[in-house]
């Protein structure tokens, strides 16, 4: 008390209850500084990518084009390709031709037909026959068939080279596209027939396969259990080929035999459709015994009928 008594005119003094409140320690400042420096960058982190992926979004954008204008892909169509059929009209091949990928492909659609396997030359004096197409290849070194092959139930070749393969038991046909499949032990038992080719679509999916030349490209197709074959009318790639089959719709396909090989088929009129050499095994050059065919044959009934009006 007697200090604040004697306080002179020319002083000043503040009354409380002490002197300063003790600032906060250095350490809990370098943590609120961390956490305030880790949140803005934070915030510039997600600035950028957000604007990253506008600009993305931006490039993707097709740009309208005045001379070119950008087209959305056609959606596929849920329905077969093929034209419905009265079931006691005789068989036939339905053929049809179209644009893909800038490749012309031609569809041949069998009608009231069966499909089966065929071992060496090929009689074109069937009547019955109203397709018919090279089917597996033939080895380069002893003349066998490449890859599981099983002709009316008899098995004539086995292996597993290639993981494409097509089956035909009591009617119903099969593509597909697998290492393993019961389907070989299932045509031996029903009388049936197996091959093995080049996988080209599972799925919907494009397979790629490791010849890189270019040839006409053929194959047989499941798309939506409607089963045909296809032919390019240029030469292609098979990555090329098995992408149009994709665009298409194709669900699965195998390969047939290309380039030059021969085969036919025969439409509703009755005119028959040919394609390749047939007279490339001519001379020296003998055509290979285990030379296979993929053919589709009229019904019984219809044979019977044909030749009921002959």
């Amino acid at each position: 008390m007697k200090e604040l008594k004697e306080i002179r005119d020319d002083q000043i003094r503040i009354l409380g209850e002490g002197g300063r409140k003790n600032p906060l320690p250095r350490s809990v400042w370098i943590i609120i500084l961390s956490v305030l420096g880790v949140a803005l960058i934070g915030v510039i982190i997600l600035y950028v990518t957000r604007h990253k992926e506008e600009v993305v979004q931006e490039l993707k954008a097709p740009e309208p084009a005045l001379f070119e204008p950008v087209r959305e892909p056609e959606p596929i169509l849920h329905k077969w390709i093929g034209e419905k059929t009265d079931s006691l009209a005789p068989g036939y091949t339905e053929i049809r031709d179209t644009l893909i990928n800038d490749i012309p492909i031609r569809i041949f659609i069998p009608h009231n037909a069966e499909m089966s396997l065929h071992i060496g030359r090929m009689d074109k004096e069937d009547k019955s026959i109203i397709y018919a197409a090279q089917a597996a290849d033939v080895r380069a070194d002893n003349g066998g068939i490449v890859g599981a092959f099983v002709l009316n139930g008899e098995p004539k070749a086995w292996g597993l080279s290639k993981k494409g393969y097509c089956a035909s038991i009591n009617g119903k046909v099969t593509v597909g596209v697998a290492d393993n499949t019961s389907l070989f032990e299932e045509a031996t038992m029903h009388n049936g027939y197996f091959f093995r080719q080049y996988p080209l679509v599972k799925d919907g999916q494009v397979i790629d396969n490791e010849p890189k030349g270019k040839s006409i490209r053929r194959a047989i197709c499941d798309r939506q259990g409607e089963i045909f074959m296809v032919e390019t009318g240029t030469t292609e790639s098979f990555h090329d080929f098995a992408q149009a089959l994709a665009d298409l719709g194709v669900d699965q396909a195998v390969y047939l035999v290309g380039s030059s090989a021969y085969g036919w088929a025969v439409d509703e009129s009755g005119e028959r459709h040919e394609w390749g050499t047939l007279n490339t095994y001519k001379g020296r050059r003998k055509m290979p015994k285990n030379t296979s065919y993929i053919v589709w044959k009229k019904r019984d009934k219809d044979i019977e009928m044909s030749q009921i009006k002959m």
